[in-house]
């Protein structure tokens, strides 16, 4: 497969805040930084961050500066942490769920652009896992910390909810991220659509990610239907979960962990890459050490140069693994993927080609949605997906009314 040129990469014409087929362009000088800012952007229509907050934010950052970006996303986070902690003590618990919600965006942005040996960087994480614990617990029924048995007497780290139905037995879904994507994440990009439909989910940080990277310092893997099947072993073990009706979904280089999973690990009903990747290290092909994400895929994988990281990622490819699949297979990628297309549409044909029941749905500049992981318009990846799942699983959706126990967020 070529190199294949990407937007992120483009020579700005206007270096004035504008709007692009993929979504709001904020600081055209500073593609990477401008992504981070849209993705954020994004997700506060899902309740983590509020619009004018992010602006607010923004206009106070000097534009590429990763020190000011730091400062300015913990300064409003601390303020809606704060908040919602006054709320809950004076009983508003649905204000400080909100509160809790935009705090816990903030510091994921905050720590992005940390460095990994950063000394703040598992602070912050951690203050991040604080404000979706009390956002969860809050949650009817009440969302769950778990540590899922791992390997080497390790844990990965995770979020279990159930979907607020009286339904004994529910369908699940695994969710996670991907290269820079964590567990928290997933409510804005994939749990919170499963959880209006009836699907529980069980968000993760699989090795690479989140909490599992930062403190128990586990590096990234090609099979990840290692991990996955732990947490499909743990879900078997519950008697509020229906284990004919699980599936998986993985946002960005999560879209391959999940093709990869579900491949190896029958015991998956579907399959969901949210962004799909065929090789790792052709993505990343002719990436230097300036590269906008070079820091987080150095030390993702477990390396000390790009050079390095891109040997390690070698076997991070689909060719002669989706031979395997034997699940529906649902592939949902942005029509202006910043990060590129060619790599959705090589797996889908592939996938194709072997037999899988794969579809394909690439969104579009009108519909919004159309950059990487639908990062300008969540809410309309989670709609695919879901809607797909919802299909997948035969849940009637109008029968669900009958049995609500109450409205989730």
């Amino acid at each position: 497969m070529a190199v294949e040129a990407k937007l992120i990469d483009a020579r700005a014409s206007d270096f004035k805040p504008h709007y692009e087929p993929y979504g709001w362009h904020h600081w055209p000088e500073y593609p990477f930084m401008s992504y981070q800012f849209r993705r954020g952007l994004g997700e506060t229509q899902e309740g983590a961050g509020a619009v004018s907050e992010c602006f607010q934010a923004a206009s106070r950052m000097i534009p590429g500066d990763k020190e000011s970006w730091f400062a300015e996303f913990k300064r409003i986070a601390d303020r809606n942490l704060l908040r919602g902690d006054k709320s809950q003590t004076e009983g508003h618990i649905r204000t400080a769920q909100n509160c809790w919600l935009r705090a816990a965006g903030y510091y994921r942005q905050a720590e992005f652009w940390l460095a990994p040996d950063d000394p703040r960087r598992l602070a912050i994480f951690e203050q991040m896992e604080a404000c979706s614990k009390k956002f969860l617990s809050w949650l009817i029924p009440a969302g769950q910390p778990v540590d899922i048995p791992y390997e080497n007497a390790t844990a990965l780290c995770g979020y279990f909810v159930r979907a607020p139905f009286a339904i004994e037995r529910q369908p699940v879904l695994i969710s996670m991220g991907g290269l820079d994507s964590i567990k928290d994440e997933m409510w804005a990009m994939q749990a919170h659509g499963a959880l209006q439909r009836g699907i529980s989910v069980l968000m993760i940080d699989g090795p690479g990610q989140g909490g599992t990277l930062r403190r128990h310092k586990i590096v990234s893997r090609h099979d990840y239907e290692v991990p996955i099947g732990r947490c499909i072993d743990y879900l078997v073990t519950r008697t509020d979960v229906d284990s004919s009706r699980i599936a998986v979904c993985g946002s960005s280089l999560g879209g391959y962990y999940a093709a990869r999973a579900a491949s190896f690990d029958h015991r998956l009903a579907a399959c969901i890459s949210h962004g799909a990747i065929w090789s790792l290290a052709e993505l990343f092909a002719g990436a230097s050490e300036d590269h906008g994400l070079a820091d987080h895929l150095k030390w993702v994988i477990g390396a000390n140069s790009v050079r390095e990281a891109l040997d390690k990622a070698a076997n991070f490819k689909l060719d002669g693994v989706l031979d395997h699949m034997k699940c529906p297979y649902l592939i949902v990628h942005g029509g202006y993927d910043v990060l590129g297309v060619g790599q959705a549409t090589t797996v889908y044909r592939y996938a194709e080609s072997k037999g899988v029941d794969v579809t394909l749905r690439l969104t579009s500049e009108e519909d919004t949605g159309a950059d990487h992981c639908q990062h300008d318009n969540p809410t309309l990846g989670q709609e695919i997906i879901c809607d797909w799942l919802t299909r997948k699983f035969q849940i009637d959706e109008r029968k669900l009314r009958n049995v609500a126990l109450a409205p989730l967020v």
